[in-house]
């Protein structure tokens, strides 16, 4: 998760260079129903779901739930995840749901401006209105932490941000999920999943030059490996063999992943339910 920073943030030189009249447009996006009842149970699995506590908790060293993570080295600069609790002065308490949507969706900063990539809006901007409802009504029920996480310390070009408007312009796409009719329900949760909240494809898809994610090849590998259902036959996985790994156990090959996937599974994918391992296992494999 934290190596994605690297690969997303490469994309600001070039960005910068070529802002111009691009420097303040944002996409056009869907328009988001923002009246629907909020379910903050729901939002809280939504936390787990969408990697959320990997980043924005200092696991490593038992920071407090979602008030910051560690600070993230790359070749830019550092980045720090921002405390997202409900503290009104150094989270995200004093957020409307709109804004807040508009973060997750479009990239877009309450205060005026654009988000760099690490935030991966590009995956967040395919979820549903109601899971856009139940995670902000779960977060604000997050107990507050007044602490700073620390601010970005990245070096020139890459701390100006106006540049990144010229970026979203040429790459960002924000689109909702649409379901495949001709699949069965549970490739299409497994789709929607991959794709949007847990946001697989942005460690393991290629890049191009400026960082964007390259939609020929989806999941065919990129800092994290090959995923893609040809690649995942060929080391030995089924369907049980990957509901296994996303629990914590081992590989084909009788190994335990390592590194910033440990995490991911630590903090994340073993807290999904039995129906959504199966369902992105269905995905990945190309399964019904």
């Amino acid at each position: 998760m934290r190596k994605l920073v690297i690969a997303g943030v490469s994309v600001l030189a070039i960005a910068i260079a070529g802002a111009g009249a691009l420097v303040l447009l944002s996409p056009s996006a869907p328009e988001r129903d923002l009246t629907l009842t909020a379910d903050a149970g729901h939002g809280d699995y939504l936390i787990r779901l969408g990697g959320c506590v990997a980043c924005h908790t200092d696991v490593a060293r038992q920071g407090a739930y979602l008030a910051g993570g560690a600070p993230i080295e790359s070749p830019y600069g550092r980045f720090v995840a921002p405390n997202i609790t409900s503290d009104p002065q150094y989270g995200i308490g004093d957020w409307t749901l709109a804004e807040f949507s508009r973060a997750m969706t479009r990239g877009e900063r309450p205060e005026g401006g654009h988000y760099y990539p690490a935030l991966p809006y590009e995956f967040y901007a395919s979820l549903t209105d109601q899971d856009v409802v139940d995670l902000y009504a779960a977060l604000t029920n997050v107990p507050p932490v007044a602490q700073a996480s620390g601010e970005n310390d990245l070096g020139f070009p890459f701390s100006m941000r106006f540049g990144l408007g010229a970026w979203k312009a040429a790459f960002f796409s924000p689109e909702t999920f649409v379901a495949d009719p001709g699949r069965s329900e549970a490739w299409n949760r497994g789709a929607y999943i991959v794709n949007g909240p847990a946001h697989c494809g942005a460690c393991h898809s290629p890049r191009s030059v400026v960082g964007a994610v390259d939609p020929s090849g989806p999941l065919s590998g990129g800092i994290g490996p090959d995923i893609t259902p040809q690649a995942l036959a060929q080391m030995g996985y089924d369907r049980e063999w990957m509901i296994e790994v996303l629990m914590g156990g081992v590989t084909p090959g009788f190994d335990v992943p390592g590194g910033d996937m440990a995490l991911v599974i630590s903090e994340s994918t073993v807290h999904w339910t039995e129906t959504d391992l199966d369902a992105v296992a269905a995905y990945l494999l190309d399964e019904d």
